[in-house]
Order: structure tokens, then C-alpha cells, then sequence
């Protein structure tokens, strides 16, 4: 109880949980409006509750931009990777994100009417930013993967440099940073599977999906999310 409560004291804590709660009520939504759920009533209400904690995400993003602009400015061209290819996917990547806040912000004013725009437009273009953006990290990810297998490969042919101690804390380290890179992975392709299903409709899958698929797809990137949150602030 104290873990949560501390993370509704953070932004990020926040949002993740609220994200948690709405697909969750999606997910549970979906299953009762299913031809054998046998509670339709409640699962409009919970398709209600998810989506005006979408809303409100969506309110809250509006005050992103700056956070994402200082994160970019931090990362610059990259200097200290490494790898080219996760430079280039990470600088790409930040790019996509930076347009998509002013994307969706438009759409989010013509929704409401406050600006006089096509809000469907937008909605696709920031759509189609989050869905590039989720593919490059994705690719990202996939690309720490192989250069970390290699990096474990070559520590075991090198144990003769080092103490077996320090070997060891070295081969640990890489198949921690595996094991997120991976879960990063299945978490891109979940939201990635939901920003194709709301594209426009004759792309992919577009618009093919039913509620309760959404819902599981939100569902396995937050709970990783969520578990990627508790790990880091284990750490500090």
C-alpha cells in the first residue's frame, strides 16, 4: 500500500496506474459485452470509466512537451552510444515523440471545439507518430539484444582476464539488461497492436479489434510498465 501511494505521488507513477485501471476496466468491459459475458449494463459503465480515464491522460499530456524536449535536448546526437544503428533509432525514435505531443494536442482542442480543425486528421497523424515512435523501440530494443549477446559471448571467452567474481557480475549485468530490452519489446508490440487497430479502417487491422483485445493488448504493456517502475525504484 505504501509502494502505491508513493507512486501516485509522481506524474509517472500516476499515469502508469491510470493507465493500469483503464485498460483493466477495458479488458474486464470488453469480456462482459462479449455473447456470454451476461453483465452488458456493467460492461458499458466500465467502457465509460476507461474512457474518461483516457480523457484524462490525454488532458495531462498536454503539459508533456517540455519534459520531452529537455529528455531529447539530453540525448542530443547520441554521442555516447556505442552502436550507430541505436543512435540512429533512438534520435528517430525522439523525433517522432516530440511531434507527436503537438499532434495530439491539436486534436485534442478540436474534440472539444476550442480550435476549428479536422480533429480526425490529427488524431491520425499523432496516431501514426505513436505508432512509428512504438516500432522504432521495438527495433531499438532488438538491436541492444544482439549487441548484448555478443557482449555475454564474448565474456565467457574472456574469463581468463578477470577474476571469476568479476565475470560473473558482468555476465549478470548483461542478461539483466536483456531481460529489459526484451520486456520493452512485448510491451512496443502490445500498444503497437492497439495504435494499428486505431488507425483509419482498410490499414492492416484496423478497427478489427474487440474491446476486450484491446484491453489485454494495454493490459500486458502497463503491467510491464509498472513492473519496469517498481524495479527502478528499487535501484535508487
Amino acid at each position: 500500500m505504501e509502494a502505491v501511494a508513493n507512486a501516485l505521488e509522481t506524474y509517472r507513477g500516476r499515469d502508469r496506474l491510470v493507465r493500469s485501471v483503464c485498460y483493466s476496466s477495458r479488458l474486464l468491459g470488453g469480456l462482459l459485452l462479449t455473447p456470454g459475458g451476461g453483465r452488458p449494463e456493467l460492461g458499458r459503465r466500465l467502457l465509460l470509466i476507461a474512457q474518461e480515464l483516457s480523457n484524462c491522460r490525454a488532458a495531462l499530456r498536454l503539459f508533456d512537451d517540455l519534459s520531452m524536449y529537455l529528455y531529447s535536448r539530453g540525448y542530443g546526437l547520441g554521442s555516447t552510444e556505442e552502436d550507430a544503428i541505436v543512435r540512429l533509432l533512438s534520435i528517430t525514435g525522439n523525433l517522432a515523440d516530440q511531434l507527436y505531443y503537438p499532434c495530439e494536442h491539436l486534436a485534442w482542442a478540436a474534440d472539444y471545439k476550442i480550435l476549428n480543425l479536422n480533429s480526425g486528421k490529427w488524431w491520425t497523424f499523432s496516431n501514426s507518430l505513436w505508432s512509428l515512435s512504438l516500432a522504432l523501440g521495438a527495433l531499438r530494443s532488438f538491436r541492444v539484444v544482439q549487441l548484448l549477446k555478443k557482449k555475454l559471448k564474448g565474456s565467457q571467452n574472456k574469463t581468463y582476464l578477470k577474476t571469476e567474481e568479476s565475470n560473473n557480475m558482468s555476465r549478470r549485468g548483461y542478461q539483466i539488461r536483456m531481460r529489459a530490452e526484451i520486456l520493452n519489446i512485448i510491451s512496443c508490440l502490445a500498444d503497437l497492436a492497439n495504435a494499428i487497430h486505431w488507425m483509419p479502417p482498410g490499414f492492416l487491422w484496423a478497427g478489427k479489434f474487440p474491446e476486450w483485445l484491446v484491453g489485454l493488448m494495454g493490459m500486458v504493456s502497463s503491467v510491464i510498465g509498472l513492473y519496469q517502475m517498481s524495479c527502478s525504484a528499487k535501484d535508487l
